[in-house]
This record gives structure tokens, C-alpha cells and sequence, in this order.
């Protein structure tokens, strides 16, 4: 009885071992998921635009689109999620679009026909050699650039906002950190511990200092709206935290004209403060 204990308790520890070694192993796998086909492009929109190649400063070669609107004297860097790649965002492209903003939306590393392989450090610098491409080669006043992340693209966008302050930050279905969200998904596992790959978005809005939207659903079933609440909590002033519907990957759709209705409105809120009514 003893001997048969002592392997059932044995058998649960290596499987308890095997299962830390696979979260640790593979979550490059479970967080970043790229495609490399690009679906559609911005003309299949009616929208004209400009196909970019730019390098990384570890000289990635990376692919976007500039996307400008007639009249605008407003850029939007738009920073997207895990999964797929910027194909897959013509719709909230067109929605910006509307808004009145110039439109920049690049691939990180791995995704689309963006070259190299994905990881947390390599989509930082991304993030800085699109910013330098906006600023630098486009000559666009780093005053007037919105940054605009979703889920995983918010991550980034909050760490390139405490380096180069935007006229403003919008983050939509983040976390407060990936360790955070694996804590949750793996609670019987030492998934802080075992994090290779951090973005640590509650570090950085705190040394962030520009209007802040905070966009989440509380359907979100992937990063629960309590995500949301902490970020608003730590976050400096001014700063609103704009509650939309439906779940993770599909909010900013199925939420329809509220979700278009409240980027409007803080978008005339924090971009008129100056006087400037071209919005």
C-alpha cells in the first residue's frame, strides 16, 4: 500500500513538473500567434494608402500601412493584438479613419510580411522604429500622434508612451501584466515564476502623463474587467475609463456606434484643448 502511494504521489509530481515545463516552454507559442497572410488591404476599403518597409533598430525588416486622411492634423499609431495580423483591422482602420486621423498600423516581427520571429523585447523595438518612422521620415509632430493598442498591441503602446509622451493613449482589453493573466488561466502552477514574457502595463501607465481611455467589456473572457479597473487606478490624470460590450477579441465590433461614439468623444475632449477644432 505504502509502494503504491509512494507512485501515485511520484506520477503527480512528474506530471505536475511536465505541466511546468510546457508553460514555460511554450508560451511563446500560447501568446504570440501570427499569420502571414495578408487577407486584405485598405483599398479594398476605398481607403488610399501607402505600403511601408522600416527597420527595426536590430534591423528587422518591418511592413505597415499609412493610411492619411484628407484635412487630418491628427496621426494614429495603431498597435494590434496577438493574434493574425494588420489585415485583419481594416474595420477599426476605417472607423479611425472616420474620425478624421491620418492612420499608421504596422506588423510587429513574425506577423504579416513583417520578417524575424516574435517576443516581448523584439515588439518593443518595433514599437520605438514606428514611432521613428512617423516622427523622423514622415515629419509628423510627435504633439499631434494618438496611440491606440488592443489586448496585447496596449502592452506595447504603454511602453513606448512612457519614452515618447503621445497627445494621447487609448488602451483597450489589456492586463496588468501577462504574469497576471497566467496566474489566473494556470491558478495551480507558479505561472509568475514561471513568466518568460512580462509586459508589465500597471509599471508603466504610472510614467505615463497624457489623457488616458481605459476601453474594456465586462464580458471579456480572456482579461476580466477587474484588469481595466487597476490599470484606471494607477493611472495618472486625466484619465476616463470607458466600459463597452461583448468579449475579448470582438468588443470594439460588436459594441457597434457606442464603441465609435466614446473614442469620438474623448477624442474631441483631450485633441480640442488647444483650440484645434480639425477633429
Amino acid at each position: 500500500m505504502a509502494s503504491l502511494l509512494i507512485d501515485v504521489v511520484a506520477a503527480a509530481a512528474l506530471a505536475y513538473l511536465l505541466a511546468c515545463a510546457y508553460l514555460y516552454l511554450a508560451q511563446g507559442r500560447q501568446i504570440f500567434k501570427p499569420l502571414r497572410d495578408i487577407e486584405a488591404t485598405p483599398a479594398d476599403y476605398g481607403l488610399p494608402y501607402e505600403d511601408i518597409d522600416f527597420r527595426s533598430g536590430d534591423s528587422v525588416r518591418l511592413n505597415g500601412w499609412y493610411v492619411p486622411c484628407v484635412g487630418a492634423r491628427h496621426a494614429l499609431m495603431f498597435f494590434h493584438g496577438n493574434t493574425r495580423n494588420i489585415s485583419y483591422c481594416l474595420d477599426s482602420v476605417s472607423l479611425f479613419h472616420r474620425l478624421g486621423f491620418h492612420v499608421f498600423l504596422f506588423d510587429y516581427r513574425g506577423y504579416g510580411r513583417s520578417e524575424g520571429r516574435p517576443g516581448e523585447q523584439g515588439t518593443y523595438l518595433d514599437a520605438e522604429a514606428a514611432w521613428q518612422y512617423l516622427v523622423e521620415t514622415r515629419r509628423i509632430d510627435a504633439a499631434t500622434i494618438v496611440m491606440l493598442g488592443r489586448s496585447l498591441g496596449a502592452a506595447i503602446a504603454s511602453w513606448l508612451a512612457v519614452r515618447h509622451q503621445p497627445q494621447a493613449l487609448v488602451i483597450e482589453s489589456t492586463f496588468t501584466s501577462l504574469p497576471d493573466v497566467a496566474a489566473e488561466m494556470y491558478p495551480y502552477l507558479p505561472a509568475r515564476l514561471l513568466a518568460r514574457h512580462r509586459y508589465p502595463v500597471a509599471r508603466y501607465l504610472p510614467q505615463v502623463h497624457c489623457p488616458l481611455l481605459v476601453v474594456h467589456s465586462r464580458e471579456d473572457e480572456i482579461t476580466r474587467f477587474h484588469h481595466a479597473t487597476a490599470l484606471y487606478a494607477v493611472a495618472n490624470e486625466p484619465k476616463e475609463l470607458f466600459e463597452i460590450s461583448g468579449r475579448h477579441y470582438d468588443g470594439y465590433s460588436t459594441s457597434g456606434k457606442t464603441y465609435e461614439q466614446g473614442l469620438d468623444r474623448f477624442v474631441r475632449r483631450y485633441l480640442t484643448l488647444n483650440g484645434d477644432r480639425s477633429i
